[in-house]
């Protein structure tokens, strides 16, 4: 894992699980109908986080262990979802799952990807996945069309600590394409969006591990930015995030 990755969004659990994005119901129906990934088939959350990939598949009846390094939002995620008869949390790391080999049909990774050491990734997935079993690497890619999404995204690389270097963008189809390999990967694509009012759109910026937090000397002149754009770009009181969400998915 890239160092600090499971410990950095220790201290932003609560705006992660309020105003993260979550995923296309439809994914689920895209897996299930390209890979006869059926309910009766164990899945592999790799950093689940607080479970919003893990609720997807939760939600349509399927047994999903989630594993995540970071105590504070595996918990979170025991909180949540502690009631679904399906959900397995699990301490472990992409490279180091503790999961048995051969058992699981599918695994998903959601916006996390990233944070993971490919290799050594790939060797633990292939481990741990059935012979059939499938991948799919999943992203929800803010789009940056609009004049609104454009300076947003300017008022990230302002302030953010390490956008740049960490940004889940920094992955490309190569190399994605170079996990998979030999296989093929397949990439589809649906379209997401949130709609925020000044609060929402506070707190999904300081959802993210590489903006300053509330004791952090840069936190308020970022807020005032904020409040800037928000103003210049709202409309009814309300500004909209879309998002490309991205499904790469495919035999390793």
């Amino acid at each position: 894992m890239v160092i600090n990755s499971t410990t950095r969004f220790s201290n932003r659990v609560e705006d992660y699980v309020k105003y993260r994005p979550g995923y296309p119901a439809e994914i689920v129906k895209f897996l299930h109908d390209t890979y006869n990934l059926t309910q009766d088939k164990l899945i592999a959350d790799i950093g689940a986080g607080t479970g919003i990939s893990t609720a997807l598949f939760l939600n349509k009846g399927y047994r999903v262990i989630a594993v995540e390094p970071n105590l504070e939002m595996r918990e979170k995620a025991i909180e949540l979802l502690g009631s679904y008869h399906g959900f397995i949390p699990k301490n472990g790391t992409a490279e180091n799952t503790g999961i048995e080999d051969n058992t699981i049909s599918a695994i998903i990774a959601g916006q996390a990807f990233h944070w993971f050491d490919a290799k050594k990734t790939r060797i633990e997935f292939k481990r741990i996945l059935k012979p059939d079993g499938i991948v799919a690497l999943i992203w929800n890619e803010r789009k940056t069309t609009s004049a609104f999404e454009q300076e947003y995204d300017e008022l990230i690389i302002k302030h953010g600590n390490d956008y740049v270097k960490v940004d889940h963008r920094n992955i490309d189809t190569e190399d994605i394409e170079a996990f998979f390999t030999p296989e093929p990967v397949h990439l589809e694509i649906f379209t997401n969006k949130q709609v925020f009012d000044f609060e929402g759109l506070k707190g999904r910026l300081l959802s993210s591990s590489y903006m300053p937090t509330r004791d952090d000397a840069g936190y308020q002149p970022m807020i005032n930015d904020l409040q800037a754009l928000f103003h210049k770009f709202q409309h009814d009181g309300v500004i909209v995030i879309n998002y490309d969400t991205k499904v790469y998915s495919g035999k390793l």
